[in-house]
Protein backbone atom coordinates (compact mmCIF):
# COMPACT_ATOMS: atom_id res chain seq x y z
CA UNK A 1 0.00 0.00 0.00
CA UNK A 2 0.78 3.43 -0.93
CA UNK A 3 1.21 6.10 1.69
CA UNK A 4 -1.81 8.22 0.20
CA UNK A 5 -3.70 5.41 0.60
CA UNK A 6 -3.21 4.39 3.79
CA UNK A 7 -5.24 6.31 5.79
CA UNK A 8 -8.33 5.58 3.78
CA UNK A 9 -7.78 1.71 4.03
CA UNK A 10 -6.06 2.44 7.73
CA UNK A 11 -9.42 1.20 9.32
CA UNK A 12 -10.87 -1.21 6.93
CA UNK A 13 -12.44 -1.21 3.57
CA UNK A 14 -13.81 2.29 2.94
CA UNK A 15 -17.24 3.20 2.99
CA UNK A 16 -18.77 5.06 -0.13
CA UNK A 17 -18.54 8.92 1.79
CA UNK A 18 -14.87 7.85 2.55
CA UNK A 19 -14.28 7.15 -1.43
CA UNK A 20 -15.75 10.29 -2.43
CA UNK A 21 -13.71 12.60 0.10
CA UNK A 22 -10.29 10.56 -1.07
CA UNK A 23 -11.28 11.38 -4.67
CA UNK A 24 -11.98 15.31 -4.20
CA UNK A 25 -9.01 15.94 -2.01
CA UNK A 26 -6.27 13.94 -4.45
CA UNK A 27 -5.08 15.52 -8.17
CA UNK A 28 -4.43 11.92 -10.29
CA UNK A 29 -2.12 9.83 -10.57
CA UNK A 30 -0.75 10.82 -7.92
CA UNK A 31 2.50 11.95 -7.28
CA UNK A 32 4.55 10.93 -4.03
CA UNK A 33 7.97 10.85 -3.16
CA UNK A 34 8.73 7.32 -3.88
CA UNK A 35 6.87 7.45 -7.09
CA UNK A 36 3.97 7.67 -9.08
CA UNK A 37 0.33 5.84 -7.57
CA UNK A 38 -2.13 5.36 -10.45
CA UNK A 39 -5.71 5.21 -9.40
CA UNK A 40 -8.98 3.52 -10.94
CA UNK A 41 -12.68 3.48 -9.98
CA UNK A 42 -15.27 0.88 -11.34
CA UNK A 43 -16.89 -2.33 -11.08
CA UNK A 44 -14.48 -4.53 -13.54
CA UNK A 45 -12.04 -7.84 -13.83
CA UNK A 46 -8.79 -6.02 -14.15
CA UNK A 47 -7.71 -3.28 -14.99
CA UNK A 48 -4.08 -2.74 -16.21
CA UNK A 49 -1.75 0.38 -17.10
CA UNK A 50 -0.70 0.27 -20.75
CA UNK A 51 1.75 2.68 -21.19
CA UNK A 52 4.93 3.17 -23.71
CA UNK A 53 8.32 3.08 -21.19
CA UNK A 54 11.16 0.83 -22.98
CA UNK A 55 12.35 -1.96 -20.80
CA UNK A 56 9.07 -2.25 -18.47
CA UNK A 57 5.76 -4.13 -19.26
CA UNK A 58 3.88 -2.54 -21.43
CA UNK A 59 1.11 -3.83 -19.73
CA UNK A 60 1.00 -3.55 -15.63
CA UNK A 61 -1.54 -5.01 -13.86
CA UNK A 62 -3.81 -2.74 -11.43
CA UNK A 63 -4.47 -3.99 -7.56
CA UNK A 64 -8.10 -3.93 -5.98
CA UNK A 65 -8.40 -2.73 -2.85
CA UNK A 66 -10.33 -5.41 -1.02
CA UNK A 67 -14.30 -4.44 -0.59
CA UNK A 68 -14.36 -1.82 -2.80
CA UNK A 69 -14.11 -1.36 -6.49
CA UNK A 70 -10.95 1.23 -6.76
CA UNK A 71 -7.53 -0.35 -8.23
CA UNK A 72 -3.88 1.18 -7.69
CA UNK A 73 -0.66 0.92 -8.91
CA UNK A 74 2.59 1.94 -7.84
CA UNK A 75 5.20 2.51 -10.01
CA UNK A 76 8.69 3.98 -9.22
CA UNK A 77 8.99 7.34 -11.42
CA UNK A 78 12.27 9.38 -11.28
CA UNK A 79 11.84 12.98 -10.94
CA UNK A 80 11.29 15.13 -14.12
CA UNK A 81 9.94 11.75 -15.91
CA UNK A 82 6.71 12.51 -18.58
CA UNK A 83 4.71 9.24 -19.54
CA UNK A 84 1.96 9.27 -22.00
CA UNK A 85 -0.59 6.13 -20.96
CA UNK A 86 -4.35 5.07 -21.01
CA UNK A 87 -6.25 2.05 -18.80
CA UNK A 88 -7.49 -1.27 -20.45
CA UNK A 89 -10.22 -2.68 -18.63
CA UNK A 90 -11.17 -6.54 -18.96
CA UNK A 91 -14.82 -7.63 -18.56
CA UNK A 92 -14.80 -11.16 -19.42
CA UNK A 93 -13.96 -11.47 -23.40
CA UNK A 94 -14.01 -8.02 -23.74
CA UNK A 95 -11.04 -5.40 -23.52
CA UNK A 96 -11.41 -1.50 -23.49
CA UNK A 97 -8.36 0.91 -24.00
CA UNK A 98 -9.97 4.52 -21.80
CA UNK A 99 -8.20 7.58 -20.79
CA UNK A 100 -7.63 7.77 -17.13
CA UNK A 101 -11.13 9.57 -16.38
CA UNK A 102 -9.67 11.12 -13.31
CA UNK A 103 -6.48 13.10 -15.00
CA UNK A 104 -7.44 16.06 -17.28
CA UNK A 105 -3.92 16.08 -18.46
CA UNK A 106 -4.14 14.84 -22.28
CA UNK A 107 -1.85 14.48 -25.35
CA UNK A 108 -2.82 14.29 -28.43
CA UNK A 109 -0.86 12.13 -31.89
CA UNK A 110 -1.95 11.42 -35.56
CA UNK A 111 -3.18 8.38 -33.44
CA UNK A 112 -5.30 9.65 -30.99
CA UNK A 113 -5.00 10.54 -27.47
CA UNK A 114 -3.25 9.60 -24.32
CA UNK A 115 -3.49 10.49 -20.58
CA UNK A 116 -0.14 11.98 -19.55
CA UNK A 117 1.47 11.23 -16.15
CA UNK A 118 3.92 14.39 -14.62
CA UNK A 119 6.52 13.12 -11.83
CA UNK A 120 8.29 15.40 -9.41
CA UNK A 121 10.05 18.05 -11.39
CA UNK A 122 8.62 18.20 -14.46
CA UNK A 123 6.73 21.15 -15.79
CA UNK A 124 5.86 21.93 -19.38
CA UNK A 125 7.55 25.03 -20.16
CA UNK A 126 6.03 28.04 -20.19
CA UNK A 127 6.92 29.39 -23.86
CA UNK A 128 5.06 26.64 -25.42
CA UNK A 129 1.87 28.30 -24.25
CA UNK A 130 0.74 31.04 -26.73
CA UNK A 131 2.13 34.45 -25.10
CA UNK A 132 0.03 37.81 -25.64
CA UNK A 133 2.83 39.69 -26.00
CA UNK A 134 4.53 37.55 -28.62
CA UNK A 135 4.62 39.45 -32.40
CA UNK A 136 2.84 36.76 -34.53
CA UNK A 137 4.46 34.83 -37.60
CA UNK A 138 2.52 34.11 -40.18
CA UNK A 139 1.83 30.87 -42.42
CA UNK A 140 1.89 31.25 -45.85
CA UNK A 141 1.12 28.54 -48.68
CA UNK A 142 3.46 27.28 -51.44
CA UNK A 143 3.26 24.73 -54.13
CA UNK A 144 5.86 23.27 -56.42
CA UNK A 145 5.75 20.74 -58.93
CA UNK A 146 8.34 18.44 -58.50
CA UNK A 147 9.69 16.63 -61.33
CA UNK A 148 11.95 14.20 -58.81
CA UNK A 149 9.11 13.27 -56.81
CA UNK A 150 6.37 13.93 -59.40
CA UNK A 151 3.69 15.93 -58.95
CA UNK A 152 2.85 19.12 -57.19
CA UNK A 153 3.59 19.57 -53.57
CA UNK A 154 2.16 21.76 -51.00
CA UNK A 155 3.95 23.25 -47.76
CA UNK A 156 2.96 25.66 -45.40
CA UNK A 157 5.65 28.52 -44.58
CA UNK A 158 6.26 30.14 -41.43
CA UNK A 159 7.45 33.90 -41.70
CA UNK A 160 8.13 35.53 -39.01
CA UNK A 161 6.59 38.66 -37.56
CA UNK A 162 8.46 42.21 -39.03
CA UNK A 163 9.54 40.42 -42.40
CA UNK A 164 11.30 42.80 -44.51
CA UNK A 165 12.25 42.11 -47.81
CA UNK A 166 15.27 43.74 -47.27
CA UNK A 167 16.32 41.46 -44.97
CA UNK A 168 17.99 38.16 -45.75
CA UNK A 169 16.58 34.76 -43.35
CA UNK A 170 18.04 31.74 -42.29
CA UNK A 171 15.90 28.83 -43.52
CA UNK A 172 14.27 25.84 -41.52
CA UNK A 173 13.16 22.57 -43.55
CA UNK A 174 10.85 20.74 -40.83
CA UNK A 175 10.27 16.75 -42.16
CA UNK A 176 6.45 16.16 -40.98
CA UNK A 177 5.95 19.94 -40.38
CA UNK A 178 2.10 19.55 -40.26
CA UNK A 179 2.40 16.93 -37.50
CA UNK A 180 4.58 19.16 -35.67
CA UNK A 181 1.98 22.52 -36.16
CA UNK A 182 -0.27 20.37 -34.70
CA UNK A 183 1.45 18.58 -31.87
CA UNK A 184 4.07 19.83 -31.29
CA UNK A 185 2.54 23.80 -31.28
CA UNK A 186 5.42 24.82 -33.33
CA UNK A 187 4.34 28.29 -34.62
CA UNK A 188 3.82 28.94 -31.23
CA UNK A 189 7.54 28.20 -29.97
CA UNK A 190 8.99 30.23 -32.69
CA UNK A 191 6.83 33.19 -31.86
CA UNK A 192 7.88 33.37 -28.61
CA UNK A 193 11.33 32.17 -29.13
CA UNK A 194 11.46 34.49 -31.81
CA UNK A 195 10.16 37.46 -29.29
CA UNK A 196 12.29 37.02 -26.90
CA UNK A 197 15.41 37.30 -29.04
CA UNK A 198 16.48 33.82 -28.27
CA UNK A 199 16.41 32.51 -31.56
CA UNK A 200 17.16 34.09 -35.18
CA UNK A 201 14.01 35.62 -37.15
CA UNK A 202 13.68 32.42 -39.41
CA UNK A 203 11.63 31.22 -42.98
CA UNK A 204 10.56 27.28 -41.63
CA UNK A 205 9.11 25.54 -43.85
CA UNK A 206 7.08 22.56 -43.25
CA UNK A 207 6.73 19.65 -45.22
CA UNK A 208 4.53 16.45 -45.77
CA UNK A 209 5.47 13.26 -47.29
CA UNK A 210 3.48 11.49 -49.60
CA UNK A 211 4.66 8.07 -48.85
CA UNK A 212 6.42 8.68 -45.63
CA UNK A 213 8.46 5.86 -44.60
CA UNK A 214 9.41 5.05 -48.50
CA UNK A 215 10.22 9.35 -48.65
CA UNK A 216 11.98 9.40 -45.30
CA UNK A 217 13.45 6.06 -45.07
CA UNK A 218 17.14 6.72 -46.47
CA UNK A 219 15.91 7.83 -50.29
CA UNK A 220 17.49 9.45 -52.81
CA UNK A 221 14.64 11.04 -54.37
CA UNK A 222 14.03 12.63 -51.57
CA UNK A 223 17.02 14.31 -50.54
CA UNK A 224 17.32 15.38 -54.28
CA UNK A 225 14.40 17.41 -53.89
CA UNK A 226 15.34 19.33 -51.02
CA UNK A 227 18.60 19.77 -52.73
CA UNK A 228 17.97 20.35 -56.13
CA UNK A 229 14.12 21.35 -56.14
CA UNK A 230 13.09 23.21 -53.18
CA UNK A 231 15.94 24.89 -51.76
CA UNK A 232 16.04 26.87 -55.31
CA UNK A 233 12.54 26.96 -55.14
CA UNK A 234 12.48 28.95 -52.11
CA UNK A 235 15.42 31.16 -52.43
CA UNK A 236 13.99 32.73 -55.31
CA UNK A 237 10.81 33.33 -53.13
CA UNK A 238 12.20 34.17 -50.01
CA UNK A 239 15.18 36.69 -49.35
CA UNK A 240 17.38 33.98 -47.97
CA UNK A 241 20.85 33.73 -45.95
CA UNK A 242 23.13 31.99 -48.85
CA UNK A 243 25.54 30.63 -45.76
CA UNK A 244 24.88 26.85 -45.10
CA UNK A 245 24.98 28.30 -41.22
CA UNK A 246 22.16 29.34 -41.82
CA UNK A 247 20.24 26.66 -43.51
CA UNK A 248 19.15 23.61 -41.38
CA UNK A 249 16.68 20.64 -41.44
CA UNK A 250 15.19 18.98 -38.66
CA UNK A 251 13.29 15.94 -38.43
CA UNK A 252 11.57 13.22 -35.63
CA UNK A 253 11.79 9.51 -35.62
CA UNK A 254 11.72 8.52 -39.31
CA UNK A 255 12.01 12.86 -40.01
CA UNK A 256 15.40 12.52 -38.22
CA UNK A 257 16.49 9.81 -40.82
CA UNK A 258 15.11 11.84 -43.72
CA UNK A 259 17.40 15.10 -42.26
CA UNK A 260 20.70 13.04 -41.47
CA UNK A 261 20.51 11.13 -44.81
CA UNK A 262 19.84 14.28 -47.38
CA UNK A 263 23.11 16.15 -45.17
CA UNK A 264 25.03 13.18 -46.31
CA UNK A 265 24.17 13.23 -49.95
CA UNK A 266 24.99 17.01 -50.29
CA UNK A 267 27.32 17.43 -47.31
CA UNK A 268 27.97 21.06 -46.82
CA UNK A 269 25.00 22.33 -47.73
CA UNK A 270 22.65 22.41 -44.59
CA UNK A 271 24.63 23.63 -41.63
CA UNK A 272 22.18 23.30 -38.99
CA UNK A 273 20.88 19.71 -38.25
CA UNK A 274 18.06 19.04 -35.68
CA UNK A 275 17.37 14.89 -34.87
CA UNK A 276 15.03 14.01 -32.56
CA UNK A 277 14.38 10.46 -31.70
CA UNK A 278 16.00 9.37 -34.99
CA UNK A 279 15.04 5.71 -36.11
CA UNK A 280 18.67 4.95 -36.91
CA UNK A 281 17.88 1.33 -37.29
CA UNK A 282 21.37 -0.47 -38.06
CA UNK A 283 21.13 -4.24 -36.62
CA UNK A 284 18.27 -6.21 -35.20
CA UNK A 285 17.90 -5.47 -31.18
CA UNK A 286 17.50 -8.28 -28.73
CA UNK A 287 16.99 -10.78 -31.76
CA UNK A 288 13.38 -8.18 -32.66
CA UNK A 289 13.46 -7.89 -36.55
CA UNK A 290 12.60 -4.38 -37.43
CA UNK A 291 9.78 -4.18 -40.91
CA UNK A 292 11.04 -4.38 -43.82
CA UNK A 293 10.95 -0.30 -44.18
CA UNK A 294 13.75 -0.12 -41.92
CA UNK A 295 16.49 -1.92 -44.58
CA UNK A 296 17.07 1.15 -46.38
CA UNK A 297 17.42 2.98 -42.84
CA UNK A 298 19.62 0.20 -41.83
CA UNK A 299 21.66 0.27 -45.06
CA UNK A 300 22.19 3.57 -45.04
CA UNK A 301 23.38 3.93 -41.16
CA UNK A 302 26.03 1.07 -41.38
CA UNK A 303 27.40 2.76 -44.57
CA UNK A 304 27.42 5.98 -42.40
CA UNK A 305 28.62 3.58 -39.29
CA UNK A 306 31.59 2.17 -41.59
CA UNK A 307 32.60 5.59 -43.07
CA UNK A 308 31.24 8.80 -40.75
CA UNK A 309 32.07 12.08 -42.58
CA UNK A 310 31.72 15.55 -41.54
CA UNK A 311 28.05 16.99 -43.40
CA UNK A 312 27.37 19.78 -41.23
CA UNK A 313 28.69 22.27 -39.06
CA UNK A 314 26.35 21.78 -35.74
CA UNK A 315 24.13 18.54 -34.83
CA UNK A 316 21.93 19.05 -31.97
CA UNK A 317 20.68 15.23 -31.26
CA UNK A 318 17.82 14.47 -28.45
CA UNK A 319 16.21 11.26 -27.41
CA UNK A 320 14.21 9.84 -24.32
CA UNK A 321 15.87 7.38 -22.37
CA UNK A 322 11.73 5.62 -21.89
CA UNK A 323 11.91 5.56 -26.11
CA UNK A 324 13.33 2.10 -27.36
CA UNK A 325 15.66 3.86 -30.17
CA UNK A 326 17.67 5.19 -26.77
CA UNK A 327 20.63 2.76 -28.03
CA UNK A 328 20.49 3.41 -31.43
CA UNK A 329 20.57 7.34 -30.52
CA UNK A 330 23.24 7.01 -27.44
CA UNK A 331 25.68 4.95 -30.67
CA UNK A 332 25.11 7.89 -32.79
CA UNK A 333 26.86 10.28 -31.06
CA UNK A 334 30.68 8.99 -30.74
CA UNK A 335 30.23 8.91 -34.91
CA UNK A 336 29.11 12.47 -35.45
CA UNK A 337 31.91 13.95 -33.25
CA UNK A 338 34.56 11.73 -34.67
CA UNK A 339 33.90 14.00 -37.84
CA UNK A 340 34.44 17.36 -35.98
CA UNK A 341 30.98 18.41 -35.87
CA UNK A 342 29.57 20.48 -33.19
CA UNK A 343 27.68 18.02 -31.64
CA UNK A 344 25.05 18.63 -28.54
CA UNK A 345 23.36 15.54 -27.30
CA UNK A 346 19.92 15.61 -24.59
CA UNK A 347 18.71 13.39 -23.00
CA UNK A 348 14.97 13.11 -21.15
CA UNK A 349 12.78 11.05 -19.34
CA UNK A 350 10.34 10.88 -22.00
CA UNK A 351 8.92 8.50 -24.50
CA UNK A 352 8.72 8.75 -28.41
CA UNK A 353 6.03 11.85 -28.32
CA UNK A 354 5.43 14.98 -29.46
CA UNK A 355 5.73 16.86 -26.68
CA UNK A 356 9.12 15.74 -25.96
CA UNK A 357 9.98 16.94 -29.08
CA UNK A 358 8.21 20.04 -28.42
CA UNK A 359 10.56 20.39 -25.30
CA UNK A 360 13.29 20.33 -26.94
CA UNK A 361 13.00 23.35 -29.47
CA UNK A 362 14.42 26.22 -27.41
CA UNK A 363 17.53 24.46 -26.57
CA UNK A 364 17.98 22.99 -29.85
CA UNK A 365 17.31 26.24 -31.99
CA UNK A 366 18.46 29.03 -29.38
CA UNK A 367 22.06 26.72 -30.53
CA UNK A 368 21.34 26.23 -33.78
CA UNK A 369 19.99 29.40 -34.36
CA UNK A 370 20.91 31.77 -31.98
CA UNK A 371 18.91 35.48 -31.79
CA UNK A 372 23.12 37.13 -31.59
CA UNK A 373 22.94 35.45 -35.36
CA UNK A 374 20.68 38.19 -36.27
CA UNK A 375 22.58 41.02 -35.28
CA UNK A 376 24.95 39.99 -37.65
CA UNK A 377 22.55 41.15 -40.69
CA UNK A 378 20.74 43.58 -39.58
Amino acid sequence: MTPALEPLVAEGPPGEEEILRFVESHQFPIVENSGVTFVFRGEVEEVLLQHWVYGLPSAQPLQRIEGTDLWFLHMQLPDESRLEYKYELVRGLEREWILDPWNPRMAHDPFGTNSVCHSHGYQRPEWTFPDSSARQGSLDGFSLRSRTLGGVRHFRVYVPARFRRRRRYPLLLVHDGEDFLRYAQLKTVLDNLIGRYEVAPLIAVFLQPGDRLREYGADDRHARFLADELVPALERKYPLLPDPAARGLMGASFGAVASLFAATQYPGLFGRLLLQSGSFAFADIGGHKRGREFDPVAAFVNRYRRNPARVSERVFVSCGTYEPLIYENRSLIPLLQRTGMDVRYVETRDGHNWENWRDRCRDAFSWLFPGPLWMMYE
